[in-house]
């Protein structure tokens, strides 16, 4: 049986979709096929996720963690990623992401690694456009057996930046969603209650509040959205640095009593978040000249999951993960126009909205499972 080092700066308990990812692939390897080691989230990220030792003892494998909340692949870091996979008898090696963990991936291979895989993401996608960057990329795709992408944006965007011989290693390894925990009756009625929505139609948008999401867009298009559905509410699900601003944002348009900040919320309560919503809305947009984009959004998948009509921004991946016209719509994030007109069609349509959210949900079930992923994963580590 093949084991399996895992190394990653992305896992639990820091939270964010990329960790999801990475933890949700090592639960589905087979039992006592995979070894965890990784990085130490800061005291700052803890605030809704267990304690790191409490997180790690319940896992069903072991998890080493370094005493930093960055791994770098600098001398002491790859001399102990290279004892522990003797010292465990791993014979494959998966980064959690290719850049900057992949540099790791000749020595690991010296010391008898036999199956190196590096999973790429929206940044990887973004830093491919700068100089340094690419030929860091360039030499991990060299160093391993497979890159991975997430969908079409990302395969295009980085196989560019590999040799010929490492793009046509490229394998698509995408996020599943656990459909058992994110669907229709997950809790949302009994949160209503308590956040005392009542019947109001709902706009839910989970996510850190940073510039990139798009939560500014929501509010600036809300004047016209409340002109039409006067006793609708806008759900900000999530904390983040960007969150005094769009308070504030909120207030200026006027709409201050209309949008509700939940602030962090514990993975747990998550599905009842979606499950409290009729639309799921979230205009991400492209930044920095296109370093920083959107890989793919695992909340797009979520919330179809949960049987919601999603709206999405065009930024990166985004796409992928929704069926433009059918489980959703995709916008202009940068205008707050085509976001308002979405989400006053939807909502002034419940019938319709159900059941774009209805086949949402059946796409997720049929395309976006774990069991399909960890299928792929084991395909790609042989």
């Amino acid at each position: 049986m093949t084991r399996t080092l895992i190394i990653t700066n992305d896992f639990p308990p820091r939270p964010g979709g990329i960790q999801a990812f990475v933890h949700a692939l090592a639960r589905h390897r087979p039992p006592g096929s995979v070894v965890v080691y990784c990085s130490t989230p800061a005291r700052s990220d803890r605030g809704t996720w267990r304690d790191p030792e409490a997180f790690d003892i319940a896992q069903p494998f072991p998890v080493i963690r370094e005493r930093t909340s960055v791994l770098l692949p600098g001398p002491a870091v790859r001399a102990r990623a290279r004892r522990i996979a003797r010292l465990e008898e791993c014979d494959s090696v998966l980064f959690g992401s290719a850049v900057p963990l992949g540099a790791m991936a000749a020595g690991l291979r010296r010391d008898g690694v036999r199956r190196i895989v590096a999973l790429t993401h929206g940044h990887e996608a973004g830093w491919a456009s700068l100089p340094g960057a690419r030929g860091l990329l360039r030499s991990v795709g060299a160093n391993t057996d497979t890159v991975t992408y997430l969908g079409d944006y990302t395969r295009a965007r980085l196989a560019r930046v590999l040799d010929p011989a490492a793009a046509r290693r490229m394998r698509r390894l995408a996020p599943g969603v656990d459909t058992e925990r994110f669907r229709p009756g997950a809790g949302g009625a009994e949160l209503r209650e308590r956040l005392d929505l009542g019947e109001r139609p709902v706009v839910a948008c989970v996510s850190r509040l940073v510039p990139r999401k798009g939560q500014d867009t929501l509010i600036r298009a809300w004047p016209r959205v409340r002109a039409d559905i006067p006793d609708a509410v806008l759900l900000l699900v999530g904390g983040g640095p960007y969150r005094s601003r769009l308070e504030a944002l909120a207030r200026e348009r006027g709409v201050a009593d209309s949008v509700r900040f939940t602030g962090s919320v514990a993975w747990d309560d998550l599905p009842a978040h979606y499950d409290a919503a009729d639309v799921f809305a979230m205009p991400c947009r492209s930044r920095n000249g296109g370093l920083d984009v959107e890989g793919l959004g695992i909340v797009f998948l979520e919330a179809a999951a949960a049987g919601l009509p999603v709206v999405a921004g065009a930024s990166g991946g985004a796409p992928d993960a929704v069926r433009d016209g059918d489980t959703g719509h995709v916008v202009d994030p940068l205008l707050p126009g085509p976001t308002a007109r979405r989400l006053i069609a939807l909502l002034g349509d419940p019938a319709a909205a159900a059941a774009m959210g209805g086949r949402g949900r059946e796409r997720v079930a049929r395309e976006w499972t774990w069991a399909g992923a960890a299928q792929r994963l084991d395909a790609i580590l042989g």
